[in-house]
């Protein structure tokens, strides 16, 4: 029985295109890519819904790097997404010979996305994944040349489509002969596309990108971010919730400060590749702490901050800092 696997984030496309597959007759598993910027859930929820058997791959560690430099240049934000896909068909290349399958399947969309699934684009994650050969684009197959899958009559050429475009009136109509329900946004899922979160990561690499690890990029999706200095940046929790996901986080060197009296935010004041935070770098988390608490209206707050597991206290009074002060430091 010809078996195929089939890349998806959990996304309509990705879906849509496994089905289409599947409806030939084709043994279908798919394969869903998670990482510190994306995660599974959205292809684990969709894969019960339509009984797809799903393999999630971790290539967390790979992908971080490739973000650093990537070959093909960023999207919009910091999204590099013509490496990013060349770098899952690699990986799910990889895995046709130990799961016996024959072939890829991309959900991918021609000129749905102006820079990153143009005929240009498509083509250089074709050569660059190293499976030219072996990849699928059901969705837009009648737009590009025909695939050896066609041709050797794995795949019947007549029942894939010809979608191009950003429009989604297609996928959606086709959703609805399939059965397919409650999908997610196509706009969701990357947080490299998302536009704050692409500005801390852009500071965060531009202040010692060879050192940055998985860890800094979940401190990134946490509360509010701050550069200081070159040495020293902020972050600032907005909630409690936030608060219970950043102590588990907090590293030796790191130095949390809160106000004495006033309920309010925990500051984590965190230094670049072992530099040492300055003494106006302590006044300034100290004066974000008292802004984000309940006593930022008093001319003066105490705050007390300690380094890591510490469990002496340092003290500091301090004016709280004003919104406009605090613009000139908030990413």
């Amino acid at each position: 029985m010809t078996k195929a696997l089939a890349l998806t984030s959990g996304g309509l496309d990705s879906i849509l295109a496994a089905k289409l597959i599947e409806q030939q007759g084709i043994d279908v598993t798919a394969v869903c890519f998670k990482s510190a910027f994306f995660g599974s859930k959205n292809a684990e929820n969709m894969a019960r819904q339509i009984g797809l058997k799903l393999i999630v791959v971790d290539f967390t560690e790979e992908h971080l790097e490739m973000t650093k430099k990537p070959k093909n240049g960023y999207g919009k934000n910091m999204n590099p997404c013509i490496d990013c896909h060349a770098m899952m068909f690699r990986h799910a290349g990889r895995m046709l010979k130990e799961l016996e399958a024959d072939f890829l399947v991309t959900g991918e969309v021609l000129n749905q996305r102006p820079m990153s699934q143009n005929r240009r684009a498509l083509d250089i994650v074709l050569e660059e994944s190293g499976f030219r050969d072996k990849i699928l684009r059901p969705l837009c197959a009648l737009n590009l040349p025909e695939t050896e899958m066609e041709k050797n009559g794995l795949v019947d050429r007549s029942k894939l489509m010809s979608i191009s475009g950003k429009s989604r009136k297609i996928q959606m109509e086709l959703a609805k002969t399939l059965g397919i329900k409650d999908y997610p946004s196509p706009a969701g899922g990357c947080l490299l596309t998302e536009p704050q979160f692409s500005d801390r990561l852009r500071d965060l690499y531009d202040h010692g990108k060879h050192a940055v690890t998985p860890h800094d990029i979940e401190l990134l999706k946490l509360g509010r971010h701050f550069r200081l200095s070159p040495a020293s940046k902020a972050v600032s929790t907005r909630t409690f919730d936030e608060y219970t996901v950043l102590k588990d986080l907090i590293k030796e060197d790191y130095i949390t400060f809160d106000t004495t009296e006033h309920h309010g935010s925990t500051v984590v004041l965190i230094s670049n590749n072992g530099q040492n935070p300055t003494e106006e770098d302590k006044k300034i988390a100290a004066g974000i702490a008292g802004r984000y608490s309940k006593g930022r209206e008093i001319e003066k707050v105490v705050v007390k901050y300690k380094k890591g597991s510490e469990t002496e206290y340092s003290f500091l009074e301090i004016k709280p800092m004003t919104d406009e002060e605090i613009k000139q430091y908030l990413l």
